[in-house]
Parts: structure tokens; sequence; C-alpha cells
């Protein structure tokens, strides 16, 4: 590496490293270039942001009103409930008590055991932000995808894990529940929303029994996509009647075969 050189005032250049052509390609943090034996300033202090968002998105309390108010404007029914867990430091603690309702919640859920085909949960988890930001967008793009579905009230879940949705479903008496939950924050995203897709949920079940999406943000896999996606994934549970290692998504393959089809014949 090149010795780095000092201006007239004493300040320290920075070296370019050759692969910077490469950084429009990608949010991870390469080809920084160096000042002497360390970072440059510019990349530290971003560093340092980054840092700083991403522990904000962990203890940022999701607005619930808020979110309910959204909702409620959009013409969804929703449903306010909370875990096991009755406070932050405890549900970081204690992710077993994230996967269960708390009882006045349960009871509170109870009362709109309806029956339904899908219940949609907008969970907080590690990033109430992706939550409150994505969660809503996906929905509308997703429930138009979905022809004669009996779809529940949208629950929104507090200090809630993936599993929470299990509780859920159950007692809403739901054939299928999607968790659109926040995901554990990144340096390059701190508010980057996840979905898990449940057939049957019920107490007990694992992860091998689900479907995962995630990255869905503007910058990662963009609305449109995720909800055709899981709209996919929806309808294809619903006739093979599972869903996890036993439903691959093809839907990249489904878009492939759409794209032909509209092909003018030769």
């Amino acid at each position: 590496m090149a010795r780095a050189h000092r201006l007239d005032e004493g300040v320290m250049s920075v070296n370019p490293n050759r692969w910077e052509a490469l950084r429009r390609f990608t949010d991870a943090r390469i080809a920084l270039g160096r000042a002497g034996s360390s970072v440059p300033t510019g990349p530290l202090l971003a560093f340092t942001l980054a840092h700083a968002q991403a522990r904000d998105a962990v203890h940022r309390p999701l607005d619930v009103d808020a979110l309910g108010g959204e909702l409620t404007s959009k013409g969804y029914a929703s449903v306010a409930v909370h875990s096991a867990a009755n406070a932050r430091d405890v549900y970081l603690r204690r992710p077993d008590l994230g996967r269960r309702l708390s009882e006045e919640s349960a009871t509170r859920l109870e009362a709109q055991a309806k029956g339904a085909d899908l219940v949609f949960v907008i969970a907080d988890g590690l990033s109430s932000n992706a939550a409150a930001t994505h969660a809503l967008p996906l929905i509308e793009r997703t429930v138009t995808r979905l022809d004669g579905w009996r779809i529940g009230p949208v629950v929104v879940a507090t200090q809630a894990r993936v599993a929470l949705g299990d509780d859920i479903g159950a007692i809403l008496k739901a054939r299928m529940v999607a968790v659109l939950i926040g995901e554990r924050p990144g340096l390059s995203s701190p508010a980057s929303l996840g979905v898990y897709v449940t057939y049957d949920p019920i107490q007990g079940r694992s992860d091998a029994q689900r479907n995962c999406i995630s990255n869905v943000r503007p910058e990662g896999l963009a609305y449109d996509a995720a909800a055709f996606k899981l709209a996919y994934l929806l309808n294809e549970a619903r006739v093979r009647k599972l869903t996890g290692v036993g439903l691959k998504d093809d839907s990249a393959m489904a878009i492939a075969q759409r794209t032909t089809d509209r092909l003018p014949n030769e």
C-alpha cells in the first residue's frame, strides 16, 4: 500500500482504494481508503451513525395508536396485543416470553375468534420502525392478489417474536398466519422487514414449518416484489395445505412463465 503523505497544512490525505468503483454495487463497507494507518474520518463517522441507528432501532417502541389509526384509515380492522414479556429489557433477555401472548391479550383475541383464511400480524420484533414503515404497504399490495380470501383483523403485536403468530392464529382460528416483523438491524439497514408464513398455526410449530421472506424495504426487496412472493406462497400453501421446507418458493419461475405467456406468437 502506498504511504500516505501529509499536506502542507499538516492534514493527512486519504489514499483511495483500487476497489472504490465497486462501492456503487453494495451497501457493504468496502474500499473505504486509508488515512495513514487508520480509516478516514468520513467512513468512521458514518459507521458510528449506523451503529447508533441500529441500537436505537432495537429499543424504540412501536407507536401502536398511530399504526392502528393508519390501518383504520385504510379500511382494515385491527386489534393490539402484547406478548408475555412485560418490558423491553425482559423481551431482549427472554425470547421465550416473546413467543407467547399475555393472558390479557389472549382473552381480548378470543372475543374476535370468527375464523379466517389468513391473519396478518404486524410485530415490532427488533425494529419497530421497519414494522411501522413497511408492513401496511406490503399488506395492501398483497391483499389485492388474494381473490376470495377471508382475511381476519390485522393484529398489532408488541414485544413480539415470530412464534407469537402461532398463538394468535390458533386463537383466531385462522388457516394461516403471516407475521410481518422488524428484523434484527444491521449496519446497512436499521429498518428491514421480514415475513413469516405458517399454515395451521398452533403452539409448537418450528421454523422448519414456516416460509420466510426477508429484507423487505425500498432499498432491498421492493414492496411489489415482496407482495408477489408472499401471495404466491400463500396461494400455494392454501392448495398444498403446508408451509416450510415442503413448500418451495418458485415465484421467480411463475414470473418467467407469465412473461413468456405474454409474448406474441411467432
